[in-house]
């Protein structure tokens, strides 16, 4: 029976209705339970919604977030955002949660799901490929083949939707949309074009579902006064709102990809040779900004540095670093003198001269509230700008006039959500911590290992975590997770085990990771190992998954750009940088990894994490306080009885 509470608004007594044992959903769901904690979360959804206060609420696993913000979010009848961290909980929502709920409540609310320009088939990019086809290899040919089948029956052209074609296939990123490539009404697909008119029904819809990033795109547009891509809303809802934060240091700051500059060359070497054969200095002057170009990269991975500032202090780098924005400036004057000859060309201009002036902005590194982080990826690289601070810059998008919420099931620190509302600037928002209902203390039991050597990367580290591993593996007769914070871990473990454990082994890099989990619950007794990617959005539930291993605390490397520079800010604030940026940041990672383990009302399971510093450190208790309620044990022994126990 759910307790009592003081609803006084309409919108809270069809709450409150909704949820009661005789309810909505107690008569559309045969399973439904009322929960406590999930009525409350609704009511505190439901007051934030008619009072025009925003509210971050921590909902722990098994508490029913989903349906807590949906259901009132529905019956206001305001014009409602929801923005989630994952593709999967993105088409969860609205193929699955939200069909059923307007089924249920009978309300017709006009929808729409709207995802980055990525998930689109761009026609024009599959025309131009089956242009040349003949002169592409078999296995791209049949590739082609079935997406132009699929393109022809497709309503969306949405590329989750191709089932004919791997996901992990290189083709499909050759025919799908880009910002780099769109060429706008220009385009002879334009009126057909899929991501056009996902757009369009979204302006149209009532309740939008998109991701995090492409809100934040939206709202900067909106700031920019460029054309829009989502409705004003009364009421946005972040799900999966710890990851709000690093989307917004994205979002905020700026990325030079070194592999865009490279492709806009390439486009004007092509421009020449195919249209303006007059101008062979377009191709000399693109040839030279490729070599100059090249030479720099090869230079910053010999200087192996992650931070600018320390570029700009080798005289030799900084020196060759302007000689190339040279370079990029006088290809820019030229291609600026041909102007309105080519349609090509003209686009090209634009989006060189904008990232040129990007890397002088870069190169002269003046923002000392910034992190200026260089960040190799192959024959390329990725030029970052992050700022340090994004309360303000959050305070001002955040407006009035809009009910912000925040869900997370990994949010609270030391059981406080202020760490999360500070960095995002809500200190003034109401803030609720609802805890799971699941009866962790008797489904679950934690254990770090007596006698660990001291937290590192030596051979005695990695002989320990794997005697460790092939204990627990055995005991819970594979169905184990084994989560990394370094890929150097990873590889020495996975090479000791392969050798030493019967149970089928799923290493991270040897397949997509979708295809690694459905692998892995195909098995039934699999091995997965992992590092960041797999510590959060996963979904096993029941006796697939009985054990997850974690090697070490998941503190931030002191080395990164972006927390040397945080750090320093910090220390300038007089502030310890350890306890407000890399502790929190530590416990939020925790949690998401611990998360993996219980994710039913019947599931239980063994954590155990190979590093004693949560118990012999006194900023151990910071974990351990925002970590569920688990039995907790130093005796391995006692863990692997429980192992066994799960039949």
């Amino acid at each position: 029976m759910l307790k009592e509470s003081n609803v006084t608004t309409r919108l809270q007594k069809e709450v409150q209705l909704a949820f009661s044992p005789t309810g909505a959903l107690a008569r559309g769901i045969h399973s439904y339970r009322p929960r406590q904690s999930q009525y409350d979360m609704a009511l505190a959804v439901s007051d934030a919604i008619d009072q025009k206060h925003n509210v971050i609420l921590e909902a722990g696993t098994g508490v029913g977030k989903t349906y807590a913000y949906l259901i009132p979010a529905l019956l206001s009848g305001k014009q409602i955002i929801i923005s989630t961290g994952s593709k999967n909980l993105q088409e969860q929502l609205f193929f699955k949660d939200l069909p059923l709920l307007l089924k249920m409540f009978s309300v017709a609310p006009k929808t729409a799901l709207l995802k980055g320009r990525s998930n689109y088939l761009c026609q024009l990019k599959l025309d131009k490929n089956l242009q040349q086809i003949s002169q592409m290899p078999p296995k791209v040919v049949d590739e082609l083949i079935k997406i132009n089948q699929w393109a022809s029956v497709t309503k969306d052209g949405d590329i989750g939707n191709l089932t004919a074609v791997a996901e992990n296939s290189a083709t499909i990123a050759t025919v799908t949309s880009t910002k780099e490539t769109c060429t706008g009404k220009r385009c002879s697909f334009y009126d057909d074009c899929f991501n056009r008119k996902a757009k369009i029904k979204a302006q149209d819809a009532k309740v939008v579902v998109v991701n995090h990033h492409l809100f934040f795109a939206d709202r900067l547009l909106k700031d920019t006064g460029f054309a829009e891509l989502l409705p004003d809303a009364d009421v946005v809802v972040f799900d999966e709102a710890h990851l709000v934060p690093d989307v917004c240091i994205n979002y905020f700051g700026q990325q030079i990809p070194t592999r865009e500059l490279d492709r806009l060359l390439h486009r004007i070497i092509e421009v020449y040779r195919n249209e303006l054969r007059d101008t062979i200095q377009l191709e000399q002057l693109s040839q030279r900004c490729l070599i100059k170009l090249a030479s720099w990269q090869n230079d910053l991975i010999d200087a192996d540095v992650s931070d600018w500032r320390q570029v700009i202090s080798n005289k030799s780098l900084a020196s060759s670093s302007w000689e190339l924005l040279k370079e990029f400036n006088l290809l820019t004057q030229v291609i600026t003198e041909h102007v309105g000859r080519s349609e090509s060309l003209d686009d090209i201009v634009v989006k060189l001269s904008t990232l040129v002036a990007n890397l002088y902005s870069y190169f002269e590194c003046n923002d000392s509230n910034a992190a200026y982080s260089v960040e190799p990826s192959g024959q390329h690289t990725m030029l970052r700008i992050s700022p340090i601070n994004i309360a303000k810059q959050c305070q001002q998008l955040f407006d009035k006039q809009t009910q912000w919420i925040f869900t997370s099931a990994t949010l609270q620190v030391n059981r406080q959500l202020t760490h999360f509302a500070d960095e995002m600037g809500l200190s003034k928002a109401k803030q609720m911590i609802l805890d799971s209902p699941f009866d962790y203390p008797n489904q679950a039991m934690f254990c770090v290992p007596r006698h660990l050597a001291k937290s590192g990367q030596s051979a005695a580290n990695v002989n320990q975590l794997v005697d460790v591993c092939i204990q627990a593996i055995n005991a819970a007769q594979g169905r184990t997770f084994i989560l990394f914070t370094s890929h150097q871990m990873l590889q020495q473990v996975a090479i000791a085990l392969q050798r030493r454990v019967q149970y089928p082994l799923l290493v991270q890099g040897s397949a997509s990771k979708q295809s690694l989990l459905n692998k892995f619950r195909q098995l039934g007794n699999g091995v997965l190992l992992g590092t960041s990617s797999f510590w959060e959005g996963v979904d096993v539930r029941g006796r697939l998954l009985s054990c997850v291993i974690i090697d070490k605390l998941p503190f931030v490397s002191p080395d990164d750009t972006l927390y040397r520079a945080r750090a320093a800010n910090a220390e300038r604030s007089n502030k310890d940088p350890f306890a407000s940026i890399s502790l929190p940041q530590a416990v939020i990672s925790l949690k998401q990894g611990v998360g993996r383990l219980i994710r039913d009302e019947k599931d239980r399971g063994v954590l155990i994490l190979c590093d004693n510093r949560i118990v012999n450190k006194a900023y151990g208790e910071a974990f351990i306080n925002s970590l569920p309620p688990m039995h907790r044990t130093r005796d391995l022994d006692k863990a692997l009885s429980f192992l066994k126990s799960i039949p």
